[in-house]
């Protein structure tokens, strides 16, 4: 089990929050205009990197609020981020 520290709630259970995703991945400005094959390649890929990767988190079970960790995909530590950076 993972403990993730909410910004505003503090150290809590992964089984609270919600993980939406990589951060650093960009949504198309007008997905009408994108190929269908790109935007599958956007919904249902991702870079599954080795190592750091910034990730978007949800605390559905407590305050609510989305915030971005770093979390290392092979020894899962989790850095917080300021929230002036994101």
């Amino acid at each position: 089990m993972l403990e993730i520290p909410c910004p505003w709630c503090g150290p809590r259970n992964e089984n609270e929050f919600v993980c939406g995703g990589e951060a650093e991945r960009k949504r198309p400005r007008d997905p009408g205009l994108v190929s269908d094959d790109n935007w599958t390649d956007y919904l249902y890929n991702s870079t599954n990197s080795k190592g750091e990767v910034r990730e978007w988190w949800w605390h559905v079970s407590g305050c609510t609020k989305w915030f971005q960790i770093v979390r290392d995909t092979v020894t899962h530590k989790i850095y917080p981020i300021k929230e002036d950076t994101v």
